[in-house]
């Protein structure tokens, strides 16, 4: 059964990465959670996706250059919905001590572009280890060193490769780099492509699939998983079928 993910939380109906969107993911009965982290200026793991703060929140300027009593002084609902619903930018650490006592998985996915800095990668799964969620975590990232360095460091979390062009027979790129599963873009991801993946052994979870007939097609073929921004759309989908 393709199992759902709530991309950056229920990010359609509250403001991406935060408590409120995970909270919503987990009442509409989301499968999975995905959400982004990057380090802040104190070198705190934070939950947000730009590399600036400027269009979530009412702050201006990079992640990387305020410390984490700064960004959470910030208004992460700000620009969603007239600011509607208020609400800070979670740590890391903030949501895996809620996520603990729930019953979905999670993906995290690693905001960073170095081939030589590992930090990030080090902290998050130092704290994936703290609270002994090894076994219901993903690790995904554009950046390909940086899932493959989360690898060598704890090669028994699932990593998996984002992507958003065609790659050649990405299955065998997978294997390649030790990953189980792959998170194309949907619009690389045809039906094919999936069915070949998860017959060769890895998993296939297409990223941001909010129409209908989309999500249908995916749960139809058997994906492993959907990345949704309207986790209630899709599991009102699967149930349907």
């Amino acid at each position: 059964m393709t199992q759902i993910f709530a991309h950056r939380g229920s990010s359609g109906t509250r403001p991406e990465n935060t408590m409120i969107a995970f909270y919503e993911a987990e009442k509409n009965m989301a499968d999975g959670i995905e959400l982004d982290v990057q380090l802040s200026k104190d070198g705190k793991i934070v939950i947000i996706h730009d590399q600036k703060v400027d269009r979530t929140t009412d702050g201006k300027g990079f992640v990387k250059d305020f410390t984490l009593d700064e960004l959470q002084k910030l208004d992460a609902g700000y620009r969603f919905q007239s600011g509607k619903y208020p609400a800070k930018i979670p740590t890391l650490e903030q949501f895996l001590s809620w996520f603990k006592r729930t019953e979905m998985i999670c993906n995290i996915e690693l905001k960073t572009t170095s081939v030589t800095n590992h930090e990030l990668e080090e902290k998050v799964i130092g704290l994936i280890q703290k609270y002994d969620l090894d076994d219901r975590i993903i690790i995904s990232s554009f950046n390909h060193y940086a899932i493959v360095y989360s690898y060598r460091l704890a090669p028994h979390i699932e990593t998996a490769p984002l992507f958003m062009e065609g790659l050649y027979m990405p299955w065998v790129y997978a294997e390649s780099i030790k990953a189980k599963a792959i998170h194309p873009h949907y619009k690389v991801a045809p039906k094919e492509l999936i069915q070949i993946s998860e017959k060769e052994g890895i998993k296939v979870r297409p990223f941001t699939v909010n129409k209908e007939k989309d999500l249908k097609m995916y749960m139809e073929i058997g994906a492993s998983a959907v990345i949704s921004d309207y986790p209630a759309l899709a599991r009102k989908v699967k149930d349907q079928l």
